[in-house]
């Protein structure tokens, strides 16, 4: 099989956005929600929630079924949003809620307004992991949790794409590949602490009886979950405003 051209993600959005549904629509994405939902507090009672790349508001209703206060979503693509805004008002909930147009990389969000940012399959997307993860530190509050996946980065090595169909074409979506060692550089320059990593794989009861795909894909992690916590206090070495000591 032919591989399919490769779009931005703008534009891989822009066609994709009318019939992406606001739920894990596929293998890959029912492992990794299941592992982002395992990590996502029970109870968000009274919680900010920002939800960065949040596309057709998949996890935006998942916080908000979980009693999220407020629930503000931001991404690149104006047809996602729609399609988010769609979805969102039709279930009425009693909380506040909003839609932004952004990038993850320029977040039109106060400093420290998150208790929870989610950001999921986006990072992917972005060439540089270290912007991308010191605006998510940016708006979430001293304490609070950072939830973010990715594409396992064993799947680019193996050869896999992000890929979609629209108007009987097929077309895949830039991806860059982020290894775990670069998330725990970036997280250790910023002050994000990984409390815990889970690598899941593919359930075979997800996968349809008429499926292609890779067999391999059933003996490798398909995705990286990380739940990070932005720290409460500077660390005592390298508080602003000072340096450290001569030896």
């Amino acid at each position: 099989m032919s591989r399919p051209p490769v779009l931005s993600p703008t534009a891989a959005y822009a066609l994709w956005a009318p019939n992406y549904p606001a739920h894990a629509h596929n293998p890959v994405m029912q492992a990794e929600e299941r592992a982002m939902l395992t990590l996502m507090p029970a109870d968000l009672h009274g919680q900010n929630v920002l939800d960065a790349g949040c596309g057709s508001g998949r996890y935006m209703l998942r916080a908000l079924r979980r009693g999220a206060a407020s629930a503000i979503g931001v991404d690149l693509s104006d047809a996602m949003l729609r399609r988010a805004y769609a979805e969102l008002t039709a279930c009425r909930f009693n909380a506040g809620i909003g839609l932004a147009q952004g990038s993850v990389t320029a977040l039109p969000i106060p400093d420290a307004w998150a208790d929870v940012t989610i950001c999921g399959l986006v990072i992917g997307h972005l060439e540089h992991l270290h912007g991308a993860l010191r605006e998510l530190h940016r708006v979430t509050k001293p304490g609070g949790v950072v939830l973010c996946s990715d594409v396992h980065p064993i799947g680019p090595a193996l050869g896999w794409q992000r890929d979609f169909r629209a108007d009987g074409q097929r077309y895949a979506v830039q991806h860059t590949q982020h290894l775990y060692s670069h998330w725990h550089a970036a997280c250790a320059a910023l002050g994000l602490v990984i409390e815990d990593v889970l690598e899941p794989m593919l359930d075979p009861a997800d996968i349809p009886a008429d499926a292609h795909f890779d067999p391999i894909a059933l003996r490798v992690p398909v995705a990286l979950v990380f739940r990070l916590r932005r720290l409460s206090i500077p660390s005592p070495l390298r508080r602003e405003g000072t340096a450290p000591c001569d030896a």
